[in-house]
């Protein structure tokens, strides 16, 4: 009887476990039910914004990149000058300092905003000389390049609507508006006594610089910062190259920092004399003369210290590529791993 009691106690419990494994296995089929249906039931774009989102991240972080960099950028230019006329300010709210040091912050914080999405161009030149050097690609430029004006336009705008009324006390009424002036609060103007090729020179050199050092900052075998800080490395940047380059062409460097705000000076008074200024130096030395110098940045750096594959200058030519299908018709001919040692 006892041997019979142990048997049926035995055969009760296998019966409990082997149902308890059921309760356990049909949880985790549940389980992987719900797991599989949450995964058939997820897509890409959950709604429609986010479908038109994915199109327009890109453009849209390099629009808000520039026009953050300009309302602080614009914004010290009207906070230091304005401020100096009695009319508006007791006494002088800053200085040229404070003018680097605010477009430093600008750049740095534009970068901050974009760098994650768009990579944080928010500089025509740079996405010129990255799509000619670097693999970026040449259908994203013209996008690229609209929203980083409109974004200095737009940026320039609001700079413009808070410091209207300190426009007109400085100018001496609404309606005044002059060239450079306080045009030149928005877009640069060149010194006096530059003559045109110092002027050409002047954004040339301070570009070919910017861009040496962006290619540095990205160059994972030339100690990048870290993650995160390059907007530092960038703040230290713009802030050097203001403090001695700056004064005598006001330092663009950037085709989207001059024609967006130069645009909207056009548009708020100051009439076609923002682009008749000094035989149309508006094309010459702020746009085409950053492009130029982040070109030859880009060149320089890629041809003595970058090696990336992604540089077109380290593209294997033609004999190495023959060398490379040599060696590879080579590696096929072998027979496989082991055929020798068993012959």
């Amino acid at each position: 009887m006892s041997g019979g009691g142990s048997s049926i106690q035995s055969e009760s419990i296998r019966e409990t476990k082997v149902s308890a494994m059921h309760i356990e296995d049909q949880h985790t089929i549940n389980d992987a039910s719900t797991v599989s249906d949450e995964t058939i039931h997820y897509t890409k774009y959950p709604n429609r914004w986010s479908k038109i989102r994915e199109y327009i991240r890109e453009p849209a972080a390099e629009f808000f990149g520039v026009m953050i960099l300009i309302i602080f950028g614009n914004g010290v230019d009207c906070q230091v000058v304005l401020s100096g006329n009695t009319a508006v300010a007791s006494s002088p709210k800053g200085d040229y300092l404070s003018i680097n040091f605010a477009w430093a912050v600008g750049t740095a914080m534009g970068v901050w905003v974009s760098g994650g999405i768009s990579g944080g161009h928010i500089n025509p030149a740079v996405t010129i000389a990255f799509a000619m050097f670097r693999d970026f690609p040449w259908r994203k430029v013209p996008a690229y390049i609209f929203a980083q004006v409109m974004g200095g336009l737009c940026g320039a705008g609001i700079v413009y609507a808070n410091y209207i009324h300190a426009i007109d006390l400085f100018e001496g009424g609404r309606h005044i508006r002059t060239v450079p002036g306080t045009a030149s609060l928005f877009s640069t103007y060149a010194a006096d006594y530059m003559t045109s090729v110092s002027c050409f020179f002047d954004e040339f050199i301070g570009t070919a610089v910017l861009l040496i050092v962006v290619c540095a900052i990205s160059d994972t075998r030339n100690g990048p910062p870290p993650p995160g800080l390059a907007p530092l490395v960038l703040f230290i940047l713009i802030l050097g190259i203001g403090a001695a380059l700056g004064f005598q062409t006001g330092y663009a460097i950037n085709p989207a920092r001059d024609l967006g705000p130069r645009l909207l000076t056009s548009m708020v008074g100051y009439g076609k004399a923002v682009y008749t200024f000094r035989n149309q130096y508006w094309l010459w030395c702020p746009v085409i003369a950053p492009i130029v110098g982040a070109i030859v940045g880009v060149f320089i750096y890629d041809s003595l210290f970058y090696t990336g594959s992604e540089s077109i200058i380290n593209r294997p030519n033609a004999m190495a590529k023959a060398h490379h299908e040599r060696a590879r018709a080579s590696e096929r001919q072998k027979p496989p791993a082991g055929v020798e040692d068993a012959v």
